[in-house]
């Protein structure tokens, strides 16, 4: 559970504004390194959830979604029947996008391809920042990129095997927010070379 601070007590990346769960989300996991798989399923969902929406609007929801894709098991969702997704289809406590909540499902059946291939979502994942995290080093939010090649190449390849929403901004975003990349602007607490 993400512990929510005053907005106002500690230097922050400005995209957070004065938004107390933002700014909570900003502090304890975006641009925080993640190895661990059903975390990395969990934003694929979230961020695929979020184009053309407010991160704040998804991250509000983040509970509905945890509830509603069986705690992000991948295993669990890539089962899920037609007259399942119809059904989410209905709940408010989630984006009610059909295509969206389809892609849910067929993301999980692809993500357990990579696994099976990779051995692990996260062995697949890091080579394409080359195994550590990219740390940037941003004066100001309007230098921060939508995309980079290195998320057009993650894109294409998710693409090619069967991701659905996973074009390349909403991978840049996925890349920022599970530490692939460190977009924390110069002057920010969280930035990881202090």
């Amino acid at each position: 559970m993400i512990k929510l601070r005053p907005v106002q007590d500690l230097p922050r990346c400005s995209w957070c504004g004065t938004d107390p769960v933002l700014a909570a989300y900003h502090d304890e996991e975006w641009g925080v390194p993640v190895h661990e798989d059903r975390r990395h399923f969990e934003m694929l969902i979230l961020e695929g959830a979020q184009a053309g929406l407010s991160w704040s609007i998804i991250l509000r929801k983040r509970e509905g979604y945890r509830r509603a894709f069986e705690g992000f098991d991948p295993a669990r969702v890539a089962r899920f029947t037609d007259a399942r997704l119809e059904k989410l289809a209905g709940d408010p406590e989630i984006v009610r996008n059909r295509l969206k909540i389809r892609a849910a499902r067929d993301n999980a059946r692809a993500f357990l391809e990579v696994q099976k291939e990779y051995g692990t979502f996260d062995a697949f994942l890091w080579p394409f920042v080359g195994g550590a995290p990219k740390v940037n080093s941003w004066q100001s939010l309007s230098e921060v990129p939508a995309v980079t090649p290195e998320a057009e190449a993650l894109s294409r390849e998710l693409k090619l095997r069967g991701f659905r929403f996973v074009g390349p901004t909403i991978m840049y975003a996925t890349m920022q927010a599970v530490g692939l990349v460190d977009d924390h602007l110069d002057g920010c607490w969280r930035r990881m070379d202090r």
